[in-house]
This record gives C-alpha cells, structure tokens and sequence, in this order.
C-alpha cells in the first residue's frame, strides 16, 4: 500500500492536470466559437460555387477543361490528408487518417500508385509509419492564428501545379466536417477532376427550366473557376478542420477534467481510509502499552 506522502503527492499531481484540462477545455470553446462562425460562413460560398459549376458542366461540350473531366487516366492518386497541427483532441486525427488510411490500401489492392500531401503535421506522424514512401510533401500550418484564403490558395495552387505536370491522375481531399461539439465526420472530397453534383437544396420550379447565357462562354468560364473552386473547397476543409479540432478538443478535455476529478476522489478516500488505519493502529498500541503497565 502507498505511504501517504505518496498518496497526497499523486492527489496533488491530479489536482494540477485537471487544472490545465479545465484551461485547455475555457480555450478551446473561445476558439470553437470563431472558428465555427468561419466554418458556417464559408458554406454557403462553397456551396453556390459547386451549384455554378453544376449549371456550366451540364452545357458544356465533350470534354471540357481537365479539371472538370480529368485527363482520361486514373492510374496515380494524389491523397491530400488534413489534420492538426496538435494534439490533445481526442479522436480526431486518427479518424481523418483511419479514412485515408483505408482509402490507400484500396487503392494499392487495385494496382493503382498512390501519393500522399500532408497539411498538418499531426497526419504526417500517423501516416508516415506505414507509408512514409508513399508521402510526397508536409504543408505546416502551425505558425499561423488564423486560416485565410491565401493559405488555401496556397495549397490548391500547388495541387493544380501537380496536376498540370502531370504527377497524378485523380486528387482526393480528406478533413473532417464540423457538425457539432461531440460529433465531426471524416469525409473525402474529389477535386480532380471535378465532382459537381446538382445542387438538391434548390427549389423546384414548374415548367421547363430556365436556361442561362454567360458571356463569354462557359468554356472561358469554366477555365477560371475550376482553379479557383479547388481552392476554395480546399479553404472550406481548412475552416472544417479547425472548428472539428477545437470541438474536439474541447469534449476532449471535458471528458479529461471529469476523469481527473473522479480519480481525485478515489485518491482522497484512499487516503482518508489510510490514514484512519494509522490512527486507529496508533491507538491500539498506545492502549496495549497502557494495559500492560
């Protein structure tokens, strides 16, 4: 059994780490609210972009831009994983990289070449263990307080960069989508070439559908937002990201403080029991050595 120097050196310890799980838990709620306010703006832009797109792809002639059809071929596949930069938000991580992780075993039990870009360096040291080959480029984002579009612009830019070079086939982004504090989904998203579906949000209109003319032609416009929609769905699961992280860090150390607190109190009753043992023995051997006076 502990002495009770130890006992009250382990109930001190606990007392501290609960301390810091509370601090980190007030932070990150500061934060979930700033970044959920980012995520939930950026939606809807993200979304009418996908509907405009929709709209011009469904006009346009055979073929079209690669971005939008691709380049005929679907043999190498650029993964671009998302995580954090830190840790201490439960699950979070291991999820987006548990669904990348999956993904790429499919991919190379079908024969195909797999390439990995990391933005966050939290997926890098999970991915990395099985598949360090396989990872091309590490993008940290740790340095920075707030995520801008310049940031994702960035990064979307370099995947075109790719892309045009010929590096790869088929890009794939993975992050995780904010829906509330104690509930974030791993999703993989298609860049290229492109996944514009019909936008099922829009209301129903009766009679023939309305027919739009852009000028100058879709073709042009297409060329122009294509680039642009990468970058901004690439902004969109940055935004994603860094709401789901702090919603998950903070459960997390919710969950964390309610442990500490729960030990605290099987530490102290330990220790109380312990040291009434001790009295108790003391007092034993004080009324023996007085009787046998």
């Amino acid at each position: 059994m502990p002495s009770l120097k130890d006992l009250r050196n382990r109930i001190s310890s606990v007392k501290a780490t609960q301390k810091i799980t509370k601090a980190m838990q007030m932070v990150a709620a500061a934060k979930l609210r700033r970044a959920q306010t980012a995520a939930e703006a950026a939606r809807p832009y993200a979304e009418r972009m996908e509907s405009v797109l929709a709209n011009l792809a469904a006009g346009v002639s055979t073929g079209g831009p690669q971005l939008l059809a691709g380049n005929g071929r679907d043999d190498v596949h650029l993964l671009v994983v998302a995580t954090a930069e830190r840790g201490l938000c439960g699950a979070f991580n291991s999820s987006i990289v548990r669904l990348a992780r999956e993904h790429i075993l499919r991919l190379q039990g079908q024969g195909k070449t797999v390439k990995i870009l990391c933005v966050g360096k939290k997926g890098y040291d999970q991915l990395r263990r099985q598949f360090e080959k396989e990872i091309v480029e590490l993008i940290e984002l740790r340095g920075l307080k707030n995520i801008g579009f310049d940031n994702a612009d960035e990064i979307g830019k370099k995947i075109i960069a790719m892309f045009e070079a010929g590096e790869f086939d088929v890009a794939t982004l993975f992050f995780s989508k904010f829906k509330s504090v104690i509930a974030q989904i791993p999703t993989a998203q298609q860049l290229i070439p492109a996944q514009i579906a019909a936008n099922e949000n829009a209301p129903a209109v009766d009679g023939p559908q309305p027919s739009y003319e852009y000028e100058p032609g879709q073709d042009e416009i297409l060329s122009e937002l294509l680039p642009r929609n990468i970058s901004v769905q690439v902004f969109r699961a940055l935004l994603e990201n860094a709401a789901s992280e702090q919603g998950a860090r903070m459960s997390a150390m919710d969950n964390a403080t309610r442990n500490a607190g729960d030990m605290i109190k099987k530490q102290t009753t330990l220790y109380n029991r312990s040291r009434q043992a001790m009295i108790t023995k003391e007092l034993i051997e004080i009324i023996s050595g007085a009787e046998a006076l």
